[in-house]
């Protein structure tokens, strides 16, 4: 049986741009394969949850990650977002949030022709059979605890 092996290669310094929404899970969702790809990591995390991104930091060391490795900004989003565009050093960027900003980052990023991950605008698929209690189901798919991941509902007879 053939294989097909792909070499684990290190791209740079990585800048990761985090939402406020789902903090940890966003900020070791980048930060961990770019660590695992021997990169560096500058996160600059939402302005509403900025703890969360400094206790990120803070245990990647207790874990053993080098200092330095992990890195945490904050401040002013637009002059963050375009000083990691403008670094020659940042090699990619990775970015949760709006596609309005996913656009802006994408036109920076082509001019040092960094690599671009962006997470836009999420759609998050809701199935709701037709032997389904369609009252629980709907109140279930509306209680995201806040957070604005809400599905794209479709009737399942119609597909």
């Amino acid at each position: 049986m053939a294989s097909l092996d792909f070499p684990i290669l290190p791209v740079g310094v990585v800048g990761a741009i985090t939402p406020w929404n789902f903090p940890l899970a966003m900020i070791t969702r980048k930060v961990g394969p770019a660590l695992a790809c021997g990169c560096t990591v500058v996160i600059k995390p939402s302005e509403l949850t900025p703890l969360t991104a400094l206790a990120a930091a803070e245990l990647a060391l207790q874990a053993g990650i080098p200092p330095g490795a992990v890195n945490v900004v904050f401040g002013n989003a637009p002059e963050i977002g375009d000083a990691l565009l403008a670094s020659r050093q940042v090699r990619k960027i990775t970015f949760t949030g709006s596609t309005a900003v996913g656009k802006k980052l994408m036109a920076g990023a082509a001019q040092t022709v960094k690599k671009v991950s962006l997470e836009l605008g999420g759609n998050a698929p809701c199935i709701i059979f037709d032997d389904a209690d369609l009252e629980v189901a709907v109140k279930g798919a509306g209680e995201q605890g806040e957070q604005p991941v809400f599905g794209q509902p479709q009737n399942v007879s119609e597909i």
